[in-house]
């Protein structure tokens, strides 16, 4: 029997377990220390939604890193705006910095364009992307993914620092909206 959540309006059922999610971040750190081994590189973690990852995937390196947030923003709700506004920047200098982007999910890829901005103006020496989900069907960005998780099909969920306005970042697996 599925057990069945309901937040704010909407009902989600079990998607993804927390199992299946801490593989795909043992996968992801794994192919982070070969990369980046010797080296120091600086991650950013972009919130709300990547903390769990991003904090799963500290755990797990290895080598000498530090850490910086920055929060974008483009849901309203389960719909994206496509609109994304920085909401939080960066005040350290990366300045000829190896830098990882730490996601929770890409989808279109709006918050990657933002990144890719942000980063460039910092002249940054080079940047890798690592996302936990990605739905391949709705990117839109030229962006390579150098550390993907799990992939998914367009389904909005919640859980593991995703959010419905604000609701189940805290669950330890993924829902998807039921239909």
């Amino acid at each position: 029997m599925k057990v069945l959540i309901k937040l704010h309006d909407l009902v989600f059922e079990p998607y993804i377990s927390g199992e299946e999610i801490n593989k795909a971040i043992e996968t992801i750190a794994e192919k982070l220390n070969e990369d980046f081994k010797g080296e120091r590189p600086i991650f950013l973690s972009v919130l709300n939604g990547s903390f769990m990852f991003s904090s799963e995937v500290m755990k797990r390196f290895k080598e000498e890193c530090e850490i910086h947030f920055v929060k974008l923003g483009s849901y309203e709700g389960t719909d994206s705006t496509g609109n994304v506004r920085t909401l939080i920047g960066l005040n350290k200098s990366l300045a000829g910095k190896k830098v990882v982007i730490l996601e929770d999910i890409v989808d279109t890829g709006g918050t990657l364009k933002e990144l890719d901005r942000i980063l460039k103006e910092k002249n940054v020496a080079e940047y890798k992307i690592a996302t936990l989900f990605y739905k391949p069907s709705m990117y839109r960005e030229k962006f390579t993914l150098n550390y993907t998780g799990i992939e998914i099909p367009n389904e909005f969920i919640v859980g593991y620092g995703l959010d419905y306005d604000g609701l189940g970042r805290n669950l330890t697996s993924v829902y998807k909206r039921k239909s």
